[in-house]
């Protein structure tokens, strides 16, 4: 069987646009890398106080579920088109010690892989314990799990909030939360934070509730221990956060987070455009229907601009509608959905603005911070690339390694990008996500492709 469209990622975007697709009769399949939907922002297993929007998002996937393949547990690691248009999607899960192929046909594809969080590096934040804000959120959301006792948030963007929240609330002790802009936010915008006023007080008192200090102007720029994380170096920042003044605090775990990167691999793997967004990192570009540049593949939510939930979930409706009007009928879109983007956009300029990472950061690294983790890559060598000729981050990571070890510059290269003095580029992956050399070597005939199993 072939699909009439395929959705990779279960977040808002994806289970959006999977869902207004099947309500209008196509064959769909939804592939995620998580046990459940939700992506990062609905993990709710465990959550102690759900998401805004939580409620709604679950009707929609138990809809989801009922007409459409939902394939969860499947990492999408590749997407390629055949000759006579359609696109084979590769896929695999894994149990304990094994790892399974799954290779599926579909005519059109939408994009809704979401985003990652934007670490920096400072020295220290190789250390047990140090881990970014959303992979706080995640042991948390997903599994109950908190990630240490008395715990530091520190970085830039409202996203920190909800974050020091949760663990506040499941017991953590958090000793501060530490904003690494100032604090007016979208104050300069008010009708643009109206929408989010509400959600902005709740946290607010939340965070008074259990008695966490919010503090500006400040963020983390050392962590310190023998084996572990057992203090930090808090420092008070000028407006290009450059080092006023120190102090420390001690805690056994950081959550640090600078925004988000959005995940556009798969994009890049079928030659779909980009464009810079707001903050320099590179998206998808799309139409008014959500098309990409590639004839059927459409993208929705972080994929072409970080702007939250419900900006994600109407681009993925706009997405769909627009698939049903090219497999089936005409599927005019509501004025008031283009008006809801239009405004969710708006929205996540105005946020990326307020709450840039600025160049100062550099100056809280030392010659052995490592810049990149998976190859033990410190600032030295970096440095030394530069000396000897390096002009741009690839031919720094050619000369000495940054971005060559597992995560493949995920977590290192929007820094090395800075320390280069280019903007980021955008990532060019054979294979978006890690997968074993025997996969590689067991990739079935395409001319064998069927299906695979429904598994809800």
């Amino acid at each position: 069987m072939t699909y009439d469209l395929a959705v990779i990622g279960g977040g808002p975007a994806g289970v959006a646009g999977a869902l207004t697709a099947a309500l209008a009769g196509l064959r769909v399949a939804l592939l995620d890398s998580s046990v459940r939907l939700g992506g990062q922002y609905f993990r709710h297993s465990a959550e102690p106080e759900p998401a805004p929007g939580l409620d709604r998002f679950l009707r929609q996937a138990r809809a989801l579920d009922a007409r459409a393949d939902v394939l969860l547990g499947h990492q999408v690691w590749s997407v390629t088109r055949e000759p006579d248009g359609d696109l084979v999607v590769y896929s695999v899960t894994r149990g304990a010690g094994s790892e399974d192929r799954h290779v599926l046909r579909t005519r059109r594809l939408l994009i809704a892989t979401g985003a990652h969080d934007r670490p920096l590096p400072f020295p220290g934040w190789d250390l047990p314990g140090v881990l970014t804000a959303g992979g706080a959120q995640a042991l948390l959301k997903g599994n109950g799990v908190m990630a240490g006792r008395r715990i530091v948030v520190s970085g830039t963007g409202p996203f920190l909030l909800p974050v020091a929240t949760g663990l506040a609330g499941a017991g953590a002790r958090v000793l501060g939360v530490f904003e690494a802009n100032g604090g007016l936010g979208l104050a300069r915008r008010p009708l643009l934070a109206l929408g989010k006023a509400g959600e902005a007080a709740g946290y607010a008192a939340s965070l008074a509730r259990h008695r966490v200090p919010y503090r500006t102007r400040q963020a983390v720029v050392a962590a310190h221990g023998e084996r572990e994380v057992e203090a930090v170096t808090v420092a008070r920042l000028d407006q290009a956060w450059n080092v006023l003044a120190t102090r420390v605090v001690e805690c056994d775990t950081v959550a640090v987070g600078y925004g988000f990167v959005p995940q556009i691999e798969l994009g890049t793997q079928l030659g779909c455009a980009t464009r810079d967004d707001v903050d320099g990192s590179p998206v998808l570009d799309v139409d008014a229907a959500q098309r990409t540049s590639v004839p059927g593949v459409w993208a929705a939510g972080e994929p072409t601009g970080v702007g939250g939930w419900l900006l994600s979930e109407t681009e993925g409706r706009i997405a769909g509608r627009a698939v049903v009007a090219e497999a089936r009928r005409p599927q005019p879109v509501p004025e008031a959905l283009l008006r809801r983007r239009e405004r969710g956009r708006a929205f996540g300029e105005a946020l990326q603005r307020a709450y840039p990472v600025m160049p100062g950061w550099q100056g809280w690294l030392r010659d052995d911070t490592l810049v990149c983790r998976c190859e033990e890559v410190p600032l030295a060598r970096v440095r030394e690339a530069r000396d000897l000729g390096a002009t741009d981050a690839r031919s720094i990571k050619l000369l000495a390694r940054p971005g060559m070890g597992w995560c493949q510059g995920r977590i290192c290269g929007y820094a090395v990008s800075c320390l280069a003095g280019e903007p980021q580029r955008p990532p060019r992956r054979p294979i978006a996500q890690p997968v074993t050399l025997g996969t590689l070597a067991d990739l079935p005939d395409i001319s064998e492709i069927s299906d695979v199993p429904p598994a809800h």
